[in-house]
């Protein structure tokens, strides 16, 4: 599988849900939205990134999780269309869109997000984790299988590097601390200095703390759609290192995208 492949069929799976039988007045289970909302969120989201992908200018939100917050409530309330299955063609046509998009591009040319400045590679990437979070919700919502799998969360990880320097939670005030992040096949370090993170793909000294978490418990941590204790509960994660009391502090210290 190709990160193109896995966003087309992420997708895919998601226009399957919002079939047939689809109430869009259906609540997110701890979420304001409702199936309709969160689902014309992401057909307007995927027009977004398939525009971007062609290298158009599409400014949207300051970068900030407050500053997207009031983007997506302002499109939302000029977008009315709320039929599942109508978005869910929308959704599925717009993941398309943006990979012929791609593909006839330099996938590190750089491109301006809602998330900030990245490539075309990770726009990709940023691409497939927002439809995991935002198809997971719609699938726990309606009680169908969701679509997040190790297979393509691999392929998100592009993203979620590139994404924690810039949400940073107030929590991480001056904190000090090298932690070793292991998921699935892949690992990656994420060293504070004074409260400020940099990612890179080996410790720069001895870690801390070393935290081997399975990779959908780590995206959906990561999103927020997990609690900490409920990973825990689920023994989907294990730390350990010098101060192994870092681990269940380490999710704390970013606010989800």
């Amino acid at each position: 599988m190709t990160p193109e492949d896995a966003i087309v069929a992420t997708a895919d799976r998601i226009a399957t849900l919002l079939g047939p039988g689809a109430d869009p007045r259906t609540p997110l289970p701890g979420a304001e939205w409702t199936v309709g909302e969160a689902a014309a969120h992401l057909a307007l989201a995927g027009k977004l990134m398939a525009d971007i992908g062609a290298g158009k200018n599409r400014p949207y939100g300051d970068g900030t999780p407050a500053g997207l917050a009031a983007a997506n409530r302002a499109s939302l309330a000029a977008f009315p269309q709320r039929d599942p299955a109508v978005l869910g063609a929308e959704i599925a046509d717009t993941a398309r869109a943006f990979v012929v998009a791609a593909a006839g591009r330099s996938p590190r040319e750089a491109v301006l997000t809602p998330m900030g400045p990245m490539d075309l590679a990770t726009l990709g990437s940023y691409l497939l984790t927002h439809l995991l979070g935002h198809g997971y919700d719609i699938a726990v919502a309606l009680r169908g299988p969701h679509m997040v799998d190790r297979d393509v969360v691999r392929f998100t990880l592009p993203f979620m590097r590139l994404a924690m320097p810039r949400v940073v939670s107030a929590g991480a005030a001056n904190h000090r601390a090298c932690y070793l992040v292991r998921t699935g096949g892949d690992r990656f370090a994420v060293t504070f200095a004074d409260g400020v993170p940099t990612v890179t793909d080996t410790p720069p000294r001895r870690p801390d703390c070393t935290i081997a978490i399975d990779p959908v418990a780590f995206l959906l941590l990561a999103l927020g759609r997990w609690t900490a204790p409920t990973v825990m509960a689920r023994a989907k994660v294990v730390v350990w290192g010098r101060k192994p009391w870092l681990g269940p502090r380490f999710p704390a210290l970013f606010t989800a995208p």
